[in-house]
């Protein structure tokens, strides 16, 4: 039977058995929505009939409802005493109150829950004891032997609690930790826990402070804390200190970084570390971070005045002060526009590599700033690069590639051969409508630069030029259309064109550089059309099908103008494999145009199983036509000579990727030697996942490139594997070689440990890679992680 806000008069009557001294209501699952305060305030009842509804309504908040169900309801009307009795549930507030018995004292304001008590507050906070007393608006009570538990998986037990002021709760002699595994005995203590005399909870500040504690691990107290203070587990930001973190280093020696963080207003904080070294001073850091309506920044800056920079000597790291300054953000401007940056400035090359305890030590290189936008079917976007480099300059060994001319050696000057490239725009626009039956699109770049220093090396006596100095600017624009028909019987014909034009400024270049023009202006003009050709055969099978799918095409162009008298910087990268076979265009960058007629041929296979495995295969070649072959005449830089595409007929492609379906996957790509199809680059990769063991094999062979100053073939191998020992134990290691030296390039291993609220591994690392072999890196890496704690770490730099 439910009644609702109040009980009617005749039912008072027909569930009265025990007239004058008492009311008293037997199995009816009774349900009351009303007032806690009013069911337990309030004057005496005089009439049966009436008073317990008189004392129910009195005092209801307008705004808060109580409901309660239980077996039995007793109103003792000499001690103004309401009893429920039996599987009793009360919900007030967002509270829910379960106990087998409820005890109101009207007089005191007071109840007492007893008998597999369970509090559900409204934070989801849940406590469960024997016997509970709570005032009646929930806002005071009192347990002994309770246990609290949060919806972050934090757990407080205690032999005594008491709540006061609606908000701060008091443990004695409690314990902190997190949740335990379900499959963990009993009376087996968690793996830690925080023992303290005493635990104050505070929700309204959100904190937490523990009095006399202790860190227990298995039960074992291993660090004593007269006093600590934490965020509660809701927090996610607020001001205090962090986890410290240990340094060490050979050059810097030991250190503590001693964080601080300061929650200033929801949208931005600013925190700040001091890191004490024991040989260099005081490390100082600062980042300040805000979320505007439109986007986020951050600014952060770290330097110190060197105790000792003979540290560092022989390096640019060789000074008293030094320093980074580095921020970085992102705004939208409209639905579709955005811009940023992403800048860093360093005072001196190796400063974030020696003190890479730095928040952003591993901040790229690369400085920029952008503006772009894109719709669906255009897009622009404008950006500006600075380099600022790491490595240190260096002395070119006696049988080096320094050039031959007034230029500076390969090592020196490293950071003056860097250019600023601004800016870079691209646009891309597809027109809506088609154009004879097929689309049609634009592209162009504008690119502008400047470089202090020419970057030139040697080979043959002849020198080669990564980089000139002078500003250069170059304009692209090209337009492309295409068009796809499928015949009757399945053949694809893609029919395509395209022009493009492009128009060069050079300024104030190097004169030393003969071979650049001397024309303040030049103009390149390249048209193209061709035909793709595609015919796939599919061939099913019991479990599955196979497509095999030869690949034909052709492009008429004509040859390519000013081959080395323009500068090239952003077409340097070419890499002929089997991702750009049907490339139109195989240089990588717009320095660089692709002239003369060439041909295109290639055979496509995938084996495809029901089950879900597959494999899939390319194999083909490129052939020059007629023409001058953009690829057999060296430009400044002189990467083409041993691309495979310098010859009428092209190296042999091919790729390769299989997929199991079970965890073991496989792929690679190779170049092949037209004509004694040895292997003249490869890269091979595969991952595997069986039982407790995830593994990954990469395999790279680079031929000699003399061209490029590569004077030997490069071979290495990287392996890493991870082994879970059990639920939470893994081991890992790492190995980089050197096939072609015969030596270990890098190499570490280590062990780790992760559960649900704690985190640990330690790691060792060696390398060889900085110092040509010469001598080793060695690093150890220790991370040590409590939830809702915090995490620390110890590192060392070289030693």
């Amino acid at each position: 039977m439910a009644l609702a806000s109040r009980f009617a008069p005749s039912f008072l009557k027909q569930g009265a058995v025990r007239p004058a001294r008492g009311l008293f209501i037997r199995g009816l699952g009774l349900v009351i929505a009303t007032s806690l305060v009013a069911a337990t305030t309030g004057t005496a009842p005089v009439h049966a009939q009436d008073s317990l509804a008189g004392a129910l309504q009195a005092r209801i908040k307008p705004d808060a409802q109580m409901l309660l169900e239980a077996g039995e309801l007793t109103y003792d009307f000499d001690r103004d005493l309401i009893s429920a009795i039996g599987k009793v549930e009360i919900f007030y507030d967002g509270f829910t109150l379960e106990a087998e018995r409820v005890d109101f004292d009207r007089k005191n304001g007071k109840m007492v829950a007893r008998g597999y008590v369970r509090l559900t507050e409204p934070d989801g906070n849940v406590v469960t004891t024997n016997e509970m007393q709570l005032s009646d608006d929930f806002a005071e009570g009192f347990a002994n032997s309770l246990q609290l538990d949060t919806p972050e998986r934090t757990r407080f037990i205690a032999d005594r609690a008491t709540r006061s002021a609606g908000n701060v709760t008091t443990f004695e002699n409690g314990l902190y930790t997190v949740y335990t595994n379900a499959g963990r005995p009993a009376d087996k203590p968690p793996l830690w826990r925080l023992r303290a005399q005493k635990i104050i909870h505070n929700q309204q500040e959100q904190v937490v402070q523990f009095e006399d504690a202790s860190l227990e691990f298995f039960g074992q107290p291993i660090a004593y804390m007269p006093y600590l203070s934490m965020p509660d587990p809701t927090v996610k930001r607020k001001t205090g200190f962090l986890m410290p973190s240990g340094v060490y280093s050979r050059r810097l020696g030991v250190g503590v970084a001693l964080p601080y963080f300061w929650a200033l207003d929801p949208s931005y904080d600013l925190s700040a570390t001091l890191t004490p070294l024991s040989k260099q001073g005081v490390l100082s850091e600062a980042v300040w971070r805000q979320r505007l309506v439109s986007g986020s920044y951050r600014v952060a800056a770290a330097g110190l005045f060197q105790a000792k920079p003979s540290e560092f000597r022989g390096t640019s790291g060789d000074r008293r002060w030094r320093g980074a300054i580095h921020t970085d953000g992102e705004f939208r401007i409209s639905r579709d526009w955005y811009w940023g940056w992403d800048l860093t400035h360093k005072t001196d090359r190796a400063f974030l590599r020696d003190y890479d305890s730095v928040s952003f030590a591993k901040s790229d290189e690369v400085s920029q700033i952008y503006l772009a936008g894109q719709t669906e079917r255009n897009a622009l976007s404008v950006k500006a690069y600075a380099f600022q480099i790491s490595q240190e300059d260096y002395n070119s060994a006696p049988d080096g590639h320094d050039p031959v001319g007034p230029f500076a050696k390969v090592g020196s000057s490293l950071q003056d051969k860097q250019p600023y490239v601004l800016p870079v725009v691209d646009y891309n626009y597809v027109f809506e409508n088609p154009v004879a039956g097929g689309e049609l699109s634009l592209s162009s770049n504008f690119t502008s630069l400047t470089r202090s220093k020419t970057d030139a090396f040697a080979f043959n006596g002849v020198d080669r030029f990564r980089g000139i100095d002078g500003t250069f600017s170059r304009l692209s624009v090209q337009t492309d259309w295409r068009r796809t028909v499928i015949d009757p019987i399945g053949q694809v014909f893609t029919p395509f064109a395209y022009v493009r034009g492009d128009l060069f400024f050079l300024a104030s270049q190097d004169k030393n550089v003969t071979e650049l023009t001397d024309d303040a202006f030049a103009g390149r003009f390249m048209p193209a059309a061709g035909l793709e050709y595609r015919y796939p055969f599919v061939a099913a099978f019991d479990g599955g099908n196979q497509i095999i799918e030869p690949v034909a095409q052709i492009i008429v162009r004509p040859d390519e103008q000013r081959i080395g008298q323009l500068p090239n910087d952003d077409a340097q990268s070419l890499v002929f494999d089997a991702s750009t076979l049907f490339d139109y265009d195989k240089f990588s960058g717009f320095d660089r145009a692709e002239g003369g007629t060439r041909a295109n041929i290639g055979l496509n296979y995938k084996l495809q199983f029901d089950s879900g495995e597959y494999l899939s295969a390319m194999f083909g070649r490129s052939f020059h036509l007629a023409g001058r072959n953009s690829y057999a005449r060296p430009d400044l830089l002189g990467a083409t000579q041993n691309s495979g595409l310098e010859t009428g007929r092209s190296d042999y492609v091919g790729s390769a990727y299989f997929d199991t379906r079970h965890g073991v996957k496989l792929g690679a790509q190779a170049r092949f030697d037209e004509r004694s199809f040895a292997v003249r680059r490869m890269q091979a990769q595969a991952t595997a996942t069986y039982g407790p063991v995830v593994s990954s094999l990469a395999y790279a062979f680079l031929g000699a490139q003399p061209d490029l100053g590569i004077d030997k073939p490069r071979e290495e191998m990287l392996g890493a594997s991870s082994l879970r020992l059990s639920d939470n134990w893994r081991i890992f290691g790492s190995l980089r070689y050197d096939m072609q030296n015969r030596n270990v390039v890098q190499n570490g291993f280590g062990i780790g440990y992760d559960d649900e609220g704690f985190s640990l591994s330690v790691a060792y690392q060696e390398d060889r890679s900085r110092n040509n072999n010469e001598s080793v890196d060695r690093t150890v890496f220790f991370r040590f992680g409590l939830r809702t704690i915090g995490d620390t770490q110890v590192s060392t730099g070289s030693f």
